[in-house]
């Protein structure tokens, strides 16, 4: 669509000092509204809603000075704001380096612009340094017409810039994500993944084969995208929020892989698909040790910790995500833009704000200065050879910058710090400037991917009001490619690798340049040349390479089967700890491993490196057996408080737990500790729900010897028995073991507590906790007994532990009826408190529900959300009941208008923390507690209260990465 001369235009240029590459340090003007963020207020606050109780920061509210109703005209639906909505025009090619401020030693430069290509979201360079662009030219809402493209971009007189193109393959929806493989190029253009190759040598793919399908499609921000190559030899892609259910083209009755919030791995040789961990939006990478960093929209740069493949091996265990939040300053940090905040922008803020149109209000409603389109995650070694010099680029395409952290390991994950104190890496004035994609190019260079849109919101996020106003195909016809370097930087042609030998393939393993290492090993291990493997062998054994280099020798040895034995035991050795480590996980691919293997294996227990100690601990599962778990325990004991290598421990544990939980329960540092306590009780649950035959023998064994030989560590285990339910089937015989002394002592104990518990005279919070200690009491002997507790006379304190008490016998249909005939005499705030642990249950939620049919209970006991849950509840037999018994929920809007005078209210941090640790923490995590299985709750500190009250009332009113 072009530009209609009727509607006025804004050119940002003359009202904004030029900036130079070159002399980013002159560049000192910004827009008067990018200003620094004020200092931070707090509040806290709860909204009275089941699934809520979020403790929850927000910064004080700084508005900009633009955001303010234009005249004395009045906001409404029905106003015209077609004069605040001016449209802005493009920079043409020739001026668009002037735009640009630019990090004091680096320049930037134009490599290609339109017509030689246009709309670019995704780049790949060929062996020989051809570079294919995806073009995304249906972006974003024709999804219909296949307007993408695969354009091919030659260099013709190798001077690093690009000067023809021809259209490699047309007719793709939505194509997001290409990789160099093969003689040809992969393609994700959901729902598919294509193969397309040049079999004739024309510069156009004649070959085009449909390999997967299966991607979603139902968010254009939210499509598979970032290909890459990882050192494990496989092609790893991020899913996004679409989702995907895949399965191979070719084999239609295929189970498909189901993707949510995981990602994807595919073994090029042997056709193996696996799902991964991830869960990012747009944006993933790997740096030059393997390590795996993604990115969403409001949180820009996250740490895949370990892959989930290892999870499976132990199913009695809920494992904390995968992937987290590394940057130091948060999730949706401060971004310093210099361009102008789009006009469209301020307007939607302030309508937002004012509740006339939809949406969340950000940063306590602010239009913009921090991370809300963060996209791109790439890992860049500036200064190619340097050991510790790696930086992960992230751009924030809705303020046109590009954002870089230095990062630095901590413990088994890392942290993200700013580099540029109050500026960017890289900004634009032109907001026109849309960096969607990054590549680290064969020379070494970053390259940007500049998409060139005069608008790239999601046309869902825009209101009708304002969208009228707009052109979404703006700049469909436009699109640039920019190479960032050090200023020193000189270009030193094109590589040639398509045709190198062996011997130039192996040399290439030691290049500095992470482009190049990748590309030459992807080339010895397509090439499937078992040739290869003697001289790759040597190379390695040689030992006078990077360690880099010893790691992709590794890879293309391993690929190729000859990676044996010796090798490892060599790898498991090396001098660097990322040898060591990959060694240690290579081991896993060893099918009869030998004894002196595994030693060598369980030898990394003792590694001076974390890191290294935690792949062991993963890698140890695969090989169980007196030395593993001799291994694992050193790795426990030693490093328990780091939360991966429990993660490590825990999955290579499973069967046979016992053997590792001894040393364990033995070490006074662990168990005396809380993590160290904690855990342990967690393995013991574990090894509870499994009953196995050797592990209660193991029981017994510690019941029997531990209080002559080790009475604190009895004392421990005693007390972490107590608890056992009565109808486990271990009980009587572990109370046996323990002998008369300890029945004794826990009975005299339980006698106690029920005296206290009745005692009107006693401390209420003396009572209180005498009350909760009947939890380990048996069901039948103290339901009846602490249901009388409840009663309205009794101290509030009493009556909360008895609730409380009662809904941990679980087990007892019995509780939800006892709760309900004394539904009348309980306070609002314990009312409460009881439904929320009815409703934790199937049998108990059954009956809540024939109360409400019968009259025992009314629907104003419930609140809102409770019917809501009753209403989507996971079982099919509840929601039907519920249906019946109290119907559809109400329209949402509804719902929302009567919380939100919650916004209002004052809130209580502590019984907020409560409702979090007991409804919410099993999907969302905030500081240690909880599991990061939902969406980050982070990324909310500044997206104020409206959108968390809309985001959890009403999901799926925005579109969330997640």
């Amino acid at each position: 669509m072009r530009h209609d001369p009727s509607i006025p235009r804004l050119n940002p240029l003359p009202l904004l000092a030029r900036a130079t590459s070159r002399r980013p340090a002159a560049r000192t003007l910004r827009c008067p509204a990018v200003r620094r963020r004020d200092s931070m207020g707090s509040w806290a606050w709860v909204l009275r809603a089941a699934c809520l109780g979020l403790l929850l920061t927000s910064g004080a509210a700084g508005l900009w000075a633009q955001d303010s109703t234009s005249g004395d005209q009045e906001d409404s639906l029905e106003r015209d704001y077609e004069n605040e909505l001016p449209r802005i025009d493009p920079v043409e090619p020739s001026d668009a380096l002037a735009t640009f401020a630019v990090a004091e030693g680096f320049r930037i430069e134009l490599v290609a612009s339109e017509p030689l290509v246009t709309d670019p979201v995704a780049i790949d360079f060929d062996p020989d340094g051809v570079l294919y662009a995806i073009e995304m030219r249906d972006y974003s809402e024709h999804p219909d017409e296949s307007l993408g493209q695969v354009r091919r971009l030659i260099d013709t007189d190798g001077d690093g810039v690009y000067d023809e193109s021809q259209v490699f393959a047309d007719r793709l929806s939505w194509p997001t994500a290409i990789l160099c493989v093969d003689q040809g190029v992969l393609v994700g253009a959901p729902p598919e993944l294509i193969f397309l190759r040049d079999t004739d040598s024309d510069g156009v793919a004649d070959e085009r084969r449909v390999l997967m399908t299966g991607f979603g499609r139902s968010n254009v921000q939210g499509l598979m995208n970032s290909l890459r190559y990882g050192l494990d030899h496989r092609i790893h892609g991020a899913v996004s929020s679409s989702g995907a259910s895949l399965r191979w083209a070719d084999v239609e009755s295929s189970e498909p892989l189901e993707l949510r919030g995981r990602d994807f791995a595919i073994d090029w040789r042997t056709r193996e698909l696996s799902a991964t961990a991830g869960g990012g939006q747009h944006g993933a990478d790997f740096d030059r040790w393997g390590d795996r960093f993604v990115c969403s929209n409001s949180d820009h740069l996250r740490y895949v910790r370990y892959e989930d493949r290892y999870l499976s091996r132990n199913p009695w265990f809920a494992a904390p995500a995968g992937t987290v939040s590394i940057a130091a300053d948060g999730p949706q940090a401060d971004v310093f833009r210099i361009s102008p905040v789009e006009p469209w922008r301020i307007v939607r803020t302030r309508l937002r704000r004012q509740g006339i149109v939809p949406g969340p209000v950000e940063g306590g409603g602010r239009a913009a200065g921090y991370f809300t389109g963060a996209t791109g995650v790439t890992l860049y070694q500036p200064w190619p050879g340097e050991q510790e010099t790696e930086w992960a680029i992230v751009a924030d395409v809705g303020s046109n910058l590009v954002h870089r952290k230095r990062l630095t390991r901590e413990g088994n994950s890392y942290v993200g710090e700013r580099i540029d104190a109050e500026r960017e890496f890289v900004a634009s004035s032109d907001i026109w400037f849309r960096p969607v994609q990054f590549s680290v190019g064969p020379e070494g260079g970053l390259y940007i991917v500049d998409m060139y849109r005069e608008v790239i919101e999601h046309p869902a996020s825009l209101h009708p009001v304002i969208k009228q106003h707009l052109d979404l195909d703006s700049g469909r016809d436009r699109g640039r490619i920019y190479r960032v370097v050090p200023e020193s930087f000189e270009y030193p042609g094109q590589p040639r690798l398509a045709a190198a030998s062996l011997d130039e393939l192996i040399a290439t393993l030691d290049d500095p340049r992470v482009w190049r290492r990748r590309t030459a090993t992807r080339l010895i291990i397509e090439r499937g040349d078992r040739g290869a493997i003697e001289p790759l062998a040597s190379a390695f054994r040689s030992g006078d390479t990077s360690p880099e280099a010893r790691l992709h020798m590794l890879s293309a040895l391993d690929a190729l089967g000859g990676l044996d034995e010796a090798l490892l035991e060599q790898g498991l050795a090396d001098t660097h700890a990322e040898v060591r480590r990959w060694s240690a996980r290579w081991c896993e691919r060893i099918e009869s491993p030998s004894a002196a293997l595994v030693r060598s294996l369980a030898a990394l227990a003792d590694d001076e490196d974390l890191r290294v100690r935690t792949q062991a601990a993963f890698s140890l599962g695969r090989f169980r057996g007196v030395a593993a778990d001799g291994a694992l325990a050193r790795i426990a004991v030693r490093d328990f408080e780091d939360g991966v290598t429990r993660v490590a421990v825990t999955t290579s544990l499973g069967s046979g737990a016992t053997s590792v939980m001894e040393e364990l329960i033995l070490a006074d540092r662990v168990r005396e500790s809380e993590v160290g306590a904690t855990w342990l009780g967690e393995l013991l649950n574990q090894v509870l729900a499994r009953r196995e035959e050797r592990e209660r023998v193991d029981l017994v064994r510690w019941i029997e010897q531990w209080p002559t030989s080790h009475p604190a560590a009895a004392r421990w285990l005693e007390r972490a028995l107590g608890q056992l339910p009565a109808e486990h089937p271990w009980r009587e015989s572990l109370e046996e073991a323990q002998g008369p002394e300890a029945m004794a002592r826990r009975e005299a104990a339980l006698a106690t507590a029920l005296r206290l518990a009745v005692d009107a005279d006693a401390d209420e919070a003396e009572r209180a906790v005498a009350v909760l200690e009947l939890k380990r009491a048996p069901s039948d002997n103290v339901i009846d007994f602490l249901a009388r507790l409840t009663d309205p006379l009794e101290p509030s304190g009493v009556q909360r532990a008895a609730v409380e008490t009662l809904l941990s016998h679980a087990d007892q249909p019995r509780v939800a009826t006892l709760l309900i005939e004394r539904w009348s005499g309980l306070s609002p705030d314990l009312r409460r408190a009881t439904m929320d642990g009815l409703l934790q249950r199937v049998t108990w939620t059954t009956q809540v529900l024939e109360a409400l049919s019968d009259g025992r209970l009314a629907m104003s006991d419930l609140e809102r959300t409770q019917l809501a849950r009753l209403a989507n509840h996971s079982d099919a037999t509840i929601r039907e009941l519920a249906m019946a018994v109290i119907g559809a929920p109400g329209p949402r809007d509804e719902l929302i208008e009567q919380y939100r005078e919650a916004l209002t209210m004052e809130g209580d941090a502590n019984r907020g923390s409560e409702v979090f640790r007991r409804v919410c923490a099993n999907c969302h995590r905030v500081g240690e507690v909880g599991h990061e299985v939902g969406p980050s709750l982070a990324s909310f500190r500044n997206r104020g209260p409206e959108a968390l009250l809309l985001n959890v009332l009403d999901p799926n009113r925005e579109i969330n990465p997640q």
